[in-house]
Protein backbone atom coordinates (compact mmCIF):
# COMPACT_ATOMS: atom_id res chain seq x y z
CA UNK A 1 0.00 0.00 0.00
CA UNK A 2 1.26 3.47 -0.82
CA UNK A 3 0.30 6.83 0.56
CA UNK A 4 -2.23 8.52 -1.65
CA UNK A 5 -2.05 12.14 -2.68
CA UNK A 6 -5.11 14.26 -1.85
CA UNK A 7 -6.76 16.16 -4.68
CA UNK A 8 -9.37 18.89 -4.76
CA UNK A 9 -11.28 19.57 -7.97
CA UNK A 10 -13.83 22.19 -8.89
CA UNK A 11 -17.19 21.36 -10.49
CA UNK A 12 -15.91 21.41 -14.08
CA UNK A 13 -12.45 19.98 -13.41
CA UNK A 14 -11.38 16.43 -14.07
CA UNK A 15 -10.60 14.24 -17.05
CA UNK A 16 -13.52 14.44 -19.51
CA UNK A 17 -14.53 11.58 -21.82
CA UNK A 18 -17.36 11.11 -24.30
CA UNK A 19 -18.66 7.66 -23.42
CA UNK A 20 -21.61 5.86 -25.07
CA UNK A 21 -23.27 9.21 -25.94
CA UNK A 22 -22.76 10.55 -22.41
CA UNK A 23 -20.07 12.55 -20.64
CA UNK A 24 -17.89 10.96 -17.98
CA UNK A 25 -15.70 13.30 -15.93
CA UNK A 26 -13.16 11.30 -13.95
CA UNK A 27 -12.55 12.93 -10.58
CA UNK A 28 -10.29 10.24 -9.02
CA UNK A 29 -8.97 6.97 -10.40
CA UNK A 30 -6.93 3.95 -9.41
CA UNK A 31 -3.61 5.73 -9.75
CA UNK A 32 -4.71 8.39 -7.26
CA UNK A 33 -6.45 5.99 -4.85
CA UNK A 34 -3.95 3.12 -4.88
CA UNK A 35 -6.53 0.98 -6.67
CA UNK A 36 -9.25 1.58 -4.09
CA UNK A 37 -11.88 3.32 -6.25
CA UNK A 38 -12.85 5.34 -9.27
CA UNK A 39 -15.02 8.43 -8.76
CA UNK A 40 -16.63 10.26 -11.66
CA UNK A 41 -19.55 12.42 -12.71
CA UNK A 42 -21.83 11.14 -15.47
CA UNK A 43 -24.04 13.43 -17.57
CA UNK A 44 -26.50 12.23 -20.20
CA UNK A 45 -29.58 13.09 -22.23
CA UNK A 46 -33.09 11.66 -22.04
CA UNK A 47 -33.18 8.04 -23.14
CA UNK A 48 -29.52 7.31 -22.43
CA UNK A 49 -28.97 3.93 -20.85
CA UNK A 50 -26.28 1.26 -20.91
CA UNK A 51 -27.10 -2.32 -21.89
CA UNK A 52 -28.17 -4.74 -19.18
CA UNK A 53 -24.89 -5.80 -17.58
CA UNK A 54 -23.12 -6.93 -14.43
CA UNK A 55 -19.67 -6.28 -12.99
CA UNK A 56 -17.75 -9.35 -11.87
CA UNK A 57 -15.50 -7.48 -9.43
CA UNK A 58 -16.85 -3.95 -8.93
CA UNK A 59 -19.42 -2.55 -6.52
CA UNK A 60 -21.12 0.66 -7.73
CA UNK A 61 -22.64 3.59 -5.89
CA UNK A 62 -24.64 6.28 -7.73
CA UNK A 63 -25.87 9.59 -6.29
CA UNK A 64 -28.24 11.55 -8.53
CA UNK A 65 -27.28 15.23 -8.66
CA UNK A 66 -29.80 16.43 -11.26
CA UNK A 67 -32.71 14.92 -13.16
CA UNK A 68 -34.49 11.57 -12.92
CA UNK A 69 -33.04 8.17 -13.71
CA UNK A 70 -34.74 4.76 -13.65
CA UNK A 71 -32.54 2.04 -12.13
CA UNK A 72 -33.46 -1.58 -12.79
CA UNK A 73 -31.93 -4.62 -11.12
CA UNK A 74 -33.69 -7.96 -10.96
CA UNK A 75 -37.36 -7.34 -10.16
CA UNK A 76 -36.62 -3.87 -8.75
CA UNK A 77 -37.26 -0.85 -10.98
CA UNK A 78 -37.23 2.56 -9.28
CA UNK A 79 -37.15 6.14 -10.52
CA UNK A 80 -34.50 8.03 -8.58
CA UNK A 81 -34.46 11.83 -8.49
CA UNK A 82 -32.13 14.50 -7.22
CA UNK A 83 -30.53 13.49 -3.93
CA UNK A 84 -31.32 9.78 -4.35
CA UNK A 85 -28.61 7.15 -3.92
CA UNK A 86 -28.34 3.65 -5.40
CA UNK A 87 -25.91 0.89 -4.38
CA UNK A 88 -25.40 -2.00 -6.79
CA UNK A 89 -23.37 -4.99 -5.58
CA UNK A 90 -20.97 -6.79 -7.89
CA UNK A 91 -22.41 -9.61 -10.01
CA UNK A 92 -25.91 -8.07 -9.86
CA UNK A 93 -27.41 -7.53 -13.36
CA UNK A 94 -28.58 -3.94 -13.78
CA UNK A 95 -29.13 -0.99 -16.07
CA UNK A 96 -30.37 2.56 -15.85
CA UNK A 97 -32.04 5.07 -18.15
CA UNK A 98 -32.24 8.87 -18.07
CA UNK A 99 -35.94 9.91 -17.93
CA UNK A 100 -35.60 13.70 -17.61
CA UNK A 101 -34.35 15.92 -20.46
CA UNK A 102 -30.85 15.62 -18.94
CA UNK A 103 -29.40 14.06 -15.81
CA UNK A 104 -26.21 14.16 -13.82
CA UNK A 105 -24.96 11.72 -11.19
CA UNK A 106 -21.87 11.07 -9.11
CA UNK A 107 -20.60 7.49 -9.36
CA UNK A 108 -18.07 5.55 -7.28
CA UNK A 109 -16.85 2.08 -8.25
CA UNK A 110 -14.63 -0.09 -6.11
CA UNK A 111 -12.08 -1.47 -6.62
CA UNK A 112 -10.72 0.95 -9.19
CA UNK A 113 -10.68 -0.02 -12.84
CA UNK A 114 -13.70 1.85 -14.16
CA UNK A 115 -11.60 4.89 -15.11
CA UNK A 116 -9.46 2.71 -17.37
CA UNK A 117 -12.64 1.21 -18.85
CA UNK A 118 -13.98 4.71 -19.64
CA UNK A 119 -10.65 5.63 -21.27
CA UNK A 120 -10.61 2.45 -23.39
CA UNK A 121 -14.22 2.69 -24.59
CA UNK A 122 -14.60 6.48 -24.68
CA UNK A 123 -12.97 9.32 -26.58
CA UNK A 124 -11.30 12.33 -24.95
CA UNK A 125 -13.58 15.36 -24.71
CA UNK A 126 -12.10 18.80 -25.22
CA UNK A 127 -14.70 20.32 -22.93
CA UNK A 128 -17.15 19.10 -20.29
CA UNK A 129 -20.11 18.87 -22.66
CA UNK A 130 -22.45 15.97 -23.44
CA UNK A 131 -21.84 14.85 -27.04
CA UNK A 132 -24.47 14.69 -29.74
CA UNK A 133 -25.80 11.13 -29.97
CA UNK A 134 -24.19 8.81 -32.51
CA UNK A 135 -24.59 5.13 -33.40
CA UNK A 136 -23.03 2.86 -30.76
CA UNK A 137 -21.13 -0.26 -31.89
CA UNK A 138 -22.61 -2.93 -29.61
CA UNK A 139 -20.00 -5.55 -30.56
CA UNK A 140 -17.15 -3.19 -29.61
CA UNK A 141 -18.89 -2.34 -26.32
CA UNK A 142 -19.25 -6.05 -25.45
CA UNK A 143 -15.62 -6.75 -26.41
CA UNK A 144 -14.21 -3.96 -24.23
CA UNK A 145 -16.60 -4.79 -21.37
CA UNK A 146 -15.25 -8.36 -21.34
CA UNK A 147 -11.70 -7.00 -20.98
CA UNK A 148 -12.82 -5.31 -17.73
CA UNK A 149 -14.84 -8.22 -16.30
CA UNK A 150 -18.15 -6.58 -17.21
CA UNK A 151 -20.72 -8.98 -18.65
CA UNK A 152 -23.16 -7.60 -21.24
CA UNK A 153 -26.39 -9.51 -20.60
CA UNK A 154 -28.92 -7.74 -22.79
CA UNK A 155 -29.66 -4.69 -24.91
CA UNK A 156 -29.89 -1.07 -23.80
CA UNK A 157 -33.31 0.09 -22.59
CA UNK A 158 -35.82 0.82 -25.36
CA UNK A 159 -36.19 4.39 -26.64
CA UNK A 160 -38.51 6.61 -24.55
CA UNK A 161 -40.00 8.66 -27.38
Amino acid sequence: MTLQTPSILGPTEGEHWHFLNGLMSIKADGAQTDGAMTALVFEGRRGFGPPLHSHDIEEELFHVLEGEIRFTTGDISEVVGEGGTVFLPKQRPHQFQVLSPTAKMFQVTTPAQFGDFVRKLGTPAESATVPEPTEVDGARVAEICAQFQIQVLGPPPPPLD
